[in-house]
């Protein structure tokens, strides 16, 4: 099982920015064969796509944050990283990352949930106004 562990998470004013981090384990011989993709979860709200890069390196976005979110996938560090700007209050949520072998995705076809065997616990990003 691979163990996934978020960070960089927390508070922030309207406009800013954050970058969550995704360290792996587990992974480090073959980590580049692992779609990976970042989730989030508001309170009532379901779980949501919000960014995914599958092992050939192709990427989704949610029309919500395109041009807003940067994912980047760093298969010598064994990182994902979302790189967040222009925050906004409807961008607080609990941010999860996700990793699985051989999932394809990507363009306007989003990652599926249900599809991903390993997550992280989670990392909350409040935004205020």
């Amino acid at each position: 099982q691979v163990q996934l562990a978020e960070s960089g998470g927390g508070s922030v004013q309207a406009g800013g920015s954050v970058t969550l981090s995704c360290a792996t384990s587990a992974m480090t011989h073959n980590f580049d064969s692992y779609s990976m993709a970042w989730f989030r979860q508001a309170p009532g709200k379901e779980r949501e796509a919000v960014a995914g890069i599958d092992y050939g390196g192709t990427t989704f976005y949610a029309d919500s944050v395109k041009g807003q979110f940067a994912i980047h996938k760093d298969n010598v560090k064994n990182t994902l990283t979302l790189q967040m700007d222009s925050l906004m209050p409807g961008d607080t949520a609990m941010y999860y990352c996700a990793a699985d072998r051989g999932l394809r995705f990507g363009g306007e076809v989003p990652p599926v949930a249900a599809l991903f065997d390993n997550w992280g616990q989670g990392t909350q990003v409040t935004v205020s106004s």
